[in-house]
């Protein structure tokens, strides 16, 4: 599944990252499909997966107790708003979020509470789906006499979102994964399954959404290559780290100085 050949690509990106953390945050879990990855790479981590679906929780929660009994260390399963996250400042050491930010209605409202979220110098890895995602869907529904599919975020945009969010230094890069189909109606089939919001939007249910999957399906045909139909994915990854606080709560200026090996904090 594509979620999880992007998992794949993420983790090796954490193999250049020197990283113990104490606890691990798996932001947009749904059914707990990254959680043994993550416990493996990070052992004596506590890996704690968020989302918004309840029903999904439920399938992490019982993946998290085969787990606990494989690795001999379990974590939580906690039904969270992205934009609201229900935890203290600072409580993470690594946020991850695989391919879950393009259902946030608002991008940069969720790095603000990833940044409140992870501790100072703490690390976020994410993905998501970039501008160029599902493009064959879009020009198909735009041919068959509706409009396009939902626009996505582009790279550039989340990098300053980052920035705005107190996150240092990102580092983006998209890369695009073409699957192939096929039939039409296999395609839209699996876009429903995968709950993708974008292919939920452009095919409505009820008769005229009927009528509107045959026009889009002979459309997606005219496209065939190959015997196969090709669906574009455009996936953005980025990973930052957590500013360090330049002001106290209060508004003071923070001030650090090094004293040979010892790191001093003044507040001015």
């Amino acid at each position: 599944m594509l979620d999880a050949e992007v998992a794949r690509r993420m983790l090796e990106r954490l193999e250049l990252v020197r990283l113990d953390p104490a606890r691990v945050l798996d932001l947009g879990a749904g059914t707990g499909r990254d959680q043994r990855a993550l416990r493996a790479r990070y052992p004596r981590a506590a890996v704690v997966a968020a989302d918004h679906s309840i029903e999904m929780l439920r399938e992490a929660r019982s993946a998290r107790g085969f787990v606990a009994r494989m690795f001999g260390r379990a974590g939580d399963a906690v039904a969270a708003d992205a934009h609201r996250l229900p935890f203290a400042a600072g409580a993470f050491d690594l946020a991850w979020s695989n391919l879950a930010l393009h259902w946030a209605d608002d991008a940069p409202a969720v790095f603000r509470e990833l940044a409140r979220a992870l501790r100072p110098e703490g690390l976020l890895m994410f993905s998501t789906f970039g501008p160029d995602t599902l493009r064959e869907l879009a020009e198909a529904g735009t041919e068959a006499g509706g409009s396009g599919v939902r626009a996505f975020a582009d790279m550039h945009d989340l990098g300053d979102a980052l920035v705005a969010a107190g996150f240092a230094d990102p580092v983006m890069d998209s890369e695009r994964i073409v699957l192939s189909y096929a039939d039409a109606r296999a395609c839209l089939a699996d876009l429903r399954v995968a709950a993708l919001s974008a292919g939920a939007r452009l095919v409505p249910r009820g008769l005229g959404g009927r009528y509107r999957v045959r026009a889009i399906a002979d459309a997606l045909e005219r496209r065939r290559a190959g015997g196969r139909l090709p669906i574009t994915f455009e996936i953005v990854q980025g990973h930052a780290w957590r500013g360090v606080p330049k002001r106290t709560a209060e508004g003071h200026a923070i001030v650090r100085a090094d004293f040979g090996m010892r790191r001093v904090r003044t507040a001015g």
